[in-house]
């Protein structure tokens, strides 16, 4: 019996297609993406 999750991802540098295609790579069947949010990240100082 297949059972339906919703997870949500923080990722950076990555774009949708590259996040499906490493999940169903990984086996992981994905039945959508939805960006909920997006911001610029922070440059780290030396």
């Amino acid at each position: 019996m297949a059972i339906n999750n919703n997870y949500m991802l923080k990722v950076t540098d990555a774009k949708i297609p590259d996040i499906q295609k490493a999940l169903e790579q990984a086996g992981i069947k994905v039945r959508s993406i939805v960006e909920v949010f997006k911001e610029e990240a922070a440059e780290t100082q030396k």
